[in-house]
Formats: structure tokens, C-alpha cells, sequence
């Protein structure tokens, strides 16, 4: 029941949020608090119960497991699994959940009860898309989290908030309705081959070896525009940019992990009858990504779009390490995911304290802040040393593990994307220079951050950090979840096993049944 009250706490904090805000906006804001750190408590609780037997790899299946009939006619259920891939994912939610929250104190003055309903609905959805393993609910949860984005973009936004928001619209369903055809020829696939009406992933993987590659490309194709993969990019930069804090902290932290997730999740199993050109072409599009994102974000001159594209940049390394067929490579891209949520959510945390305050994201209107704003700067400066890869932050440990993991199988791929070290340190230096140094325009009287927002800040510069220096704590939680992801999938990595088994990245042998002895069941 653990997983259903974390959805319940989640929802229902926003519509009381909404009804407390028509007497006292402080109390819905501190009702969506609650809500969230309710649902940190019982994360912590399932870390602090089950992370032993995580390290240890004696929790071999789901860590929690709830499933119900729903709608019985159509075998659909309503059937939620956490393992530690959806555990760490799920924890990321909450943390950058209460960020968004926190940040938008100040910023939010008007319709404060129906953003923050906004808010914890677009949650709600983020944490079922984590745990739901029934496709039906699957694309309940995926869709339910994009109307309120929408909504916080179009109603909140800043300049050019219709185009943005609509534009998201568009493409975002657009990539939902690939993934929805997808799922009912999956269905019908099932069906024709078991003779039962179920839209359970765990009955259906079976079946999904061997069907048709058209099916793997319609998820492919709304896992990659949520992603986003460079080429169906085009709604990220307005919509980061035109959002308010909060929202551009879930779109990036949160929104572009779903898509790595349901790749993760649901393609990899499926990747048995998939021809190696079409791997060669995702990892092709993947290193373009890199390039793409990096170099296009150092022409701009809106922070919030040079940090858009630098979201690019980075998922294009999760996207390489996914595909890359290792399981250092996709460790590497497990921990890239959770770093990027937490450097890029907190530059766009800076950049909307910046907008608030200066009215402006137009890095040429600010230059010279640092004399004035010495402690944005220097948290400014942390996050964009993690964002480069700096070593001893999260972000350098992933994107290490990535090239290194690609390097075993696809050495070309890694030494090409190896490069894209070099251009993150341009944009991240660029940032730094081009808000709080260079020549001053004119002298800036605002204040610094306070103490809420240091706090906010630290919180996030605590986890990079805890990452960077103990990066056991992510590959423990998620390897037995990545081992039987990959067992599915049919690889064997013998001679990669016999060569990592005494490093610190841990490699996981096969713990799943087979697919006819799973099928049998």
C-alpha cells in the first residue's frame, strides 16, 4: 500500500491546496509541503528497509508490488512495481518536487491554489509513469503529467507563453499517440499469441521479443521527444525559457527523465529482434545530441535557453550509454540522469531568481552580478562546475562511466562523444562570465539569496556532492533493477563480468527466469 498512498499523499495535496488558497495562500502552500515531505518519509523508510539487501543483491525482484483489477473486460490492471531504478527516480520526484515548491514561494502571486494543484497533479503523473507496469496505466500516468505542464506554462509563463505552451502540447502528444498505437498492437500481439486479454509488461515481455521492430520505433519516438533527442528538440527551448521557475525545474529535472526512463524500462527488453543498424543510428543521433545541444547553447544569450540546450548536451550522453549494450555504460547513464536533474533544475532555480530580480533572463543585461549577489555566484559557479564534469560531482562519475562503458563496445562512438567534455566546459564557463563577470553595464541594487533559497540550493549541491564522492549509493540502489533489464534483453556480458567483478562498478549475472519459463507462470 506504500505506493498508493505515495500517488494519494501527492494528488490530493493539490486540490486541498486549491480550496485553502480561497482563505490563505500560506496554508496551501504548506499543504503541498506536507504532502511531499510525507512522501519523503516513506521513500526513507523504503531506503532505509531494503538498501542492505539492494547492496547485496539478494532483492532480486520488485522491492514493492500492488496490483488490483481495474478494468477486467480488457485485462487491464492497476498494477505498480518499484524496484531501485523507480526507487531513486521516485526520490528525485520528491526532492525536485519540493524545490519547485520552494522557489516559487515568492514568484507565484496569483491563482496560488491553482498552480500548486497544477503542480502536485504533474507530480502525481512523473511518480505513476515511474512505477506503473501496466501499459494502459502506463499512458494514463503519461499523459495525465502533461496537461498541467501545459497549464503552468500557459498561465504562469513568462513572454511567448501561448506559443510555448502549445507547441509542447503538440509534440508531446504527438510522441504519446506513436507510443499509444504501439501499446495496442503490443495488446493485440498478446492476445493472438497467449490468448489473454492483459496489458501487464511483465506477461507481455515475452511476447514483445518477438514482434514486429515498428513497434519498438512507436516508443521509441515518444520516449525520444521527451527525451529530447536532437531533431524533435524543437518545443524544449521555448518551453524552458517561457515557463515559470517551477515548471522549467519539472521540465527539465523531471519531464526528460521520464522519456530515459521508458526507454530503459520498456525498449531495452525488446531489443532481442532489433536490427544493429538501428542501434548504430540511436547512438549516431545520440553523439549528434551531444555536439548539438553544446554548440547551440553557447550562442545564446537567454540563460534559460543556453541552459535548455545544454539539457540536450547531457541526455544525449544518457541516451549513448543506454544503447551502448554495457552495463557500465548503463550504470553511467542511471547516474547522469539523477545529475542532470539536480544541476540543471538548480541553474534554472538561479536563473529564475535572476528573472525575478532583474526582470530580465538576457545574459547581456546582467555581467558584472558578482560584486552584488556573491552567494548566487558562488552556488552559480558550483552548479556549473557539475555541469561540466567536474570530478568529485555527480555529473563527472556518470558521463565517466558512459564513455567508458560505450568505449568497450563501441570505441569510435566514446572517443567522438569524449569530445563533448571539451565544449561543455565553453557553455559552463560562458554562463559564469557573461552574468557575474565581464564588464559592468550599470551598477544592479537587488539582493542576494536568502536563506530559504541557500537552503534549497544546498540541499541540491549536498545530493551532487554525497554523489560525486560515494557513487555506490546510486550503483548499489539501481544494479540488481539494470541486471534484470538486461537479462531480459537476452545479453550476456561474461567477459565484462569477469573483468569488473572486483572494481567499484558493481555487474549483475542474469537473475530473471527465461521468457518461456516466465510465460509459463
Amino acid at each position: 500500500m506504500i505506493l498508493i498512498w505515495l500517488l494519494v499523499t501527492t494528488f490530493v495535496s493539490g486540490p486541498l491546496s486549491w480550496l485553502a488558497a480561497l482563505w490563505n495562500r500560506t496554508l496551501a502552500r504548506r499543504l503541498c509541503f506536507a504532502g511531499l515531505a510525507v512522501d519523503a518519509i516513506l521513500l526513507l523508510y523504503i531506503w532505509i528497509s531494503r538498501y542492505s539487501a539492494l547492496a547485496a543483491g539478494t532483492d532480486m525482484g520488485w522491492i514493492l508490488e500492488y496490483k488490483t483489477l481495474w478494468i477486467t473486460p480488457l485485462g487491464i490492471n492497476f498494477y505498480l512495481a518499484m524496484d531501485g531504478l523507480s526507487l531513486l527516480l521516485a526520490s528525485l520526484t520528491v526532492l525536485l518536487g519540493i524545490s519547485s515548491l520552494a522557489c516559487s514561494w515568492k514568484e507565484i502571486d496569483k491563482h496560488v491554489g491553482s498552480f500548486h494543484f497544477s503542480i502536485m497533479t504533474a507530480l502525481t503523473g512523473i511518480l505513476g509513469v515511474f512505477m506503473a507496469m501496466d501499459l494502459f496505466l502506463f499512458y494514463f500516468f503519461w499523459e495525465l503529467m502533461l496537461i498541467p505542464v501545459f497549464f503552468l506554462i500557459l498561465i504562469w509563463g513568462h513572454e511567448n507563453r501561448t506559443y510555448a505552451s502549445v507547441k509542447f502540447l503538440i509534440y508531446t502528444q504527438a510522441g504519446g499517440l506513436f507510443m499509444l498505437l504501439s501499446i495496442i498492437t503490443l495488446y493485440w500481439f498478446g492476445f493472438n499469441t497467449t490468448g489473454q486479454n492483459t496489458f501487464d509488461f511483465t506477461q507481455l515481455m515475452g511476447v514483445a521479443v518477438t514482434s514486429h521492430f515498428l513497434i519498438v520505433m512507436g516508443f521509441f519516438v515518444a520516449f525520444a521527444v521527451k527525451l529530447p533527442v536532437a531533431g524533435v528538440h524543437m518545443w524544449l527551448p521555448d518551453a524552458y525559457a517561457a515557463a515559470p521557475t517551477a515548471g522549467s525545474v519539472i521540465l527539465a529535472g523531471l519531464l526528460s527523465k521520464t522519456g530515459a526512463y521508458g526507454i530503459i524500462r520498456f525498449i531495452l527488453p525488446m531489443l532481442d529482434n532489433v536490427s544493429s543498424p538501428l542501434i548504430f543510428v540511436v547512438m549516431l543521433l545520440a553523439v549528434i545530441s551531444i555536439f548539438y545541444g553544446a554548440l547551440t547553447a553557447f550562442g545564446q544569450r537567454d540563460i534559460k535557453r543556453l541552459i535548455a540546450f545544454t539539457s540536450v548536451s547531457h541526455l544525449g550522453f544518457v541516451l549513448l550509454g543506454i544503447f551502448a549494450g554495457t552495463q557500465m555504460a548503463l550504470q553511467g547513464a542511471v547516474v547522469i540522469m539523477i545529475a542532470h536533474g539536480l544541476s540543471t533544475g538548480a541553474l534554472f532555480i538561479i536563473a529564475g531568481a535572476l528573472q525575478h530580480r532583474l526582470g530580465t533572463t538576457d545574459m547581456t543585461k546582467m555581467r558584472g552580478l558578482w560584486a552584488a549577489l556573491p552567494r548566487m555566484g558562488s552556488m552559480a559557479l558550483l552548479f556549473a562546475l557539475a555541469s561540466l564534469g567536474l570530478p568529485g560531482l555527480a555529473n563527472f562519475i556518470g558521463e565517466f562511466l558512459v564513455l567508458a562503458g560505450t568505449f568497450q563496445a563501441h570505441p569510435w562512438f566514446a572517443s567522438v562523444a569524449a569530445f563533448g567534455f571539451v565544449v561543455s566546459v565553453v557553455y559552463s564557463v560562458w554562463i559564469i562570465y557573461q552574468v557575474f563577470y565581464g564588464p559592468v553595464e550599470k551598477a544592479q541594487r537587488t539582493t542576494d539569496l536568502r536563506f530559504g533559497e541557500m537552503l534549497n540550493l544546498s540541499a541540491l549541491a549536498a545530493a551532487l556532492i554525497w554523489i560525486g564522492i560515494f557513487p555506490q549509493t546510486v550503483l548499489n540502489t539501481t544494479k540488481t533493477a539494470l541486471g534484470n533489464i538486461e537479462d531480459t534483453q537476452h545479453v550476456r556480458i561474461t567477459s565484462e563480468t569477469k573483468d569488473m567483478k572486483n572494481s567499484d562498478v558493481t555487474i549483475v549475472e542474469n537473475t530473471r527466469p527465461n521468457d518461456s519459463e516466465r510465460i509459463a507462470k
